[in-house]
């Protein structure tokens, strides 16, 4: 059962008499007959469905920077005409302060900044869905990201290769591939994607058998028999098959002629992309990074300490949206990075949602407020500095609408600007937000890796790390 939608777990799991299985699981291997314990609303799925809509409505609602601004500008022009009129009885100066104050360019300070990063945001597959998120993600200080199929690839691959006999790792994976040639499991599939990374010559299996529960059995140069630990009980008691599984791997013992021949390792593996655009965001100001999993411990402990962050594990969509509550009461700003079932109801509360949505679920897209169009982690610092960038030009738009208003008014009140240049100065502002907003559609678009990668002259395939241009999944010991 794949159970990832629901749970987190990044490998599938074995379902037999009494295991709990959940609504939006799939059955990859097999068939099972299973006792319904709640549809609907009743069910998990209906239940993390209830989670996003309450979210939705909990939401503490975003004050904007216009907002705020414009709550003291319109007494404060009404004030200046009215001392103008009760000090100097100068009707056309009075007058003259009520055309120069320009509201509307307040009114525009802020929209046309949004609209340009919204529409250059969308061209670099950034779809932003109001411009109240980029001002909130401008201020983000906490970021809470999930782990399968968003910082991980989503899908188990081989990662360590150990002979145990004396045969070599190419020797032990092309047994193991040839024996799994012909099986349905994610597992098998993960083996065959590994020796056809590195070139690997299969064998044809000769009376090949499935053993529910346990593997597969089949002839290839003899009796080799793949699956899990339980094939060989005393292949645990070798410290190598101990460390790995104190990683949290996922075992596969490979056995000839009933002998250990050795023993495969697989995981979920992290995208490449990843490291750098944590460190990215880091340096933006999120300086606490956090991971959330289903996952087990020792699965999450292992990631989390390749990307130097903390980490909590074996979590339900409850416990995510609750996590999000307490830094949201502490007073931080969340963003939540995510693209399963189970991240939907965090990714609705979080202040800012972010679903990777070429691989996320309907549900996470939907309850999100961003959705990234591409698989690429360097879309997330890339949002952040839109957002940046976007408050930075509304704060000018303001700032340089009411410096120009301050001067305009204090010239009008002193009869300084008369009637008619007030009329005609009034419509400055706008253009002056235009040219500034209009920078924004000239967003630069940062290379997909750093620059140190890049050389002029160099496609940029060939500029990429070589994990990202390996055709197969990397074997780490081969």
């Amino acid at each position: 059962m794949d159970q990832a939608a629901i749970t987190g777990e990044s490998m599938p799991v074995e379902a037999g008499p009494g295991t709990r299985v959940y609504a939006a699981s799939f059955a990859r291997l097999g068939s099972l007959r299973v006792q319904v314990t709640g549809v609907g609303a009743e069910s998990t799925f209906g239940r993390v469905i209830a989670l996003v809509e309450q979210a939705e409505t909990h939401r503490a609602p975003v004050q904007r920077i216009a907002d705020r601004f414009s709550a003291w500008y319109l007494p404060v022009v009404l004030a200046v005409a009215a001392l103008t009129f009760g000090l100097s009885g100068n009707v056309l100066a009075t007058a003259a302060v009520l055309v120069v104050a320009c509201s509307c360019s307040f009114a525009m300070a802020t929209p046309v900044a949004v609209l340009a990063s919204v529409g250059a945001a969308a061209q670099q597959g950034v779809l932003i869905k109001g411009g109240r998120y980029l001002e909130t993600l401008a201020k983000a200080d906490v970021l809470l990201i999930d782990k399968t199929g968003t910082v991980t690839l989503g899908r188990p691959q081989i990662t360590d290769v150990i002979p145990l006999d004396g045969r070599s790792e190419v020797d032990l994976l092309t047994l193991a591939a040839s024996a799994e040639r012909y099986s349905e499991h994610p597992l098998a599939e993960a083996v065959r994607t590994a020796a056809a990374a590195h070139g690997l010559a299969l064998g044809e299996p000769a009376g090949f058998q499935a053993l529910p529960g346990l593997g597969v059995r089949a002839t290839v140069d003899g009796t080799v028999a793949v699956g899990g630990l339980s094939l060989v009980p005393d292949a645990e008691a070798h410290p190598q098959v101990r460390a790995l599984a104190g990683l949290g791997k996922t075992l596969l013992a490979v056995t000839v002629d009933d002998r250990l021949a050795g023993v495969l390792a697989a995981s979920d593996t992290l995208r490449p992309e990843i490291p750098a655009a944590l460190a990215e965001l880091k340096k933006l100001g999120l300086t606490r990074i956090e991971l959330l999993t289903g996952d087990h411990q020792g699965t999450a402990a292992t990631l989390a300490a390749e990307l130097g962050i903390p980490f909590r594990a074996d979590l339900l969509p409850q416990d995510k949206i609750a996590i999000v509550g307490e830094y949201q009461a502490a007073g931080h700003t969340v963003v939540m990075v995510g693209d399963g079932v189970n991240d939907a109801p965090a990714l609705a509360q979080a202040d800012v949602g972010i679903a990777m949505g070429a691989a996320g679920s309907d549900i996470a897209i939907e309850a999100a407020h961003i959705a990234l169009m591409r698989e690429d982690w360097t879309l997330v610092p890339q949002s952040v500095r839109i957002a940046r960038r976007t408050a930075r030009a509304i704060r000018i738009n303001i700032g340089f609408t009411a410096g120009y208003n301050a001067v305009g008014l204090s010239a009008a009140a002193f009869g300084i600007l008369p009637m008619m240049l007030a009329a005609a100065a009034q419509s400055l502002p706008d253009l002056g937000i235009l040219a500034n907003s209009a920078r924004l559609l000239r967003h630069p678009t940062p290379g997909r890796y750093p620059a140190a990668d890049t050389e002029p002259g160099k496609a940029a395939d060939e500029n990429r790390p070589a994990a990202a241009r390996q055709p197969g999944p990397p074997v780490a010991r081969l």
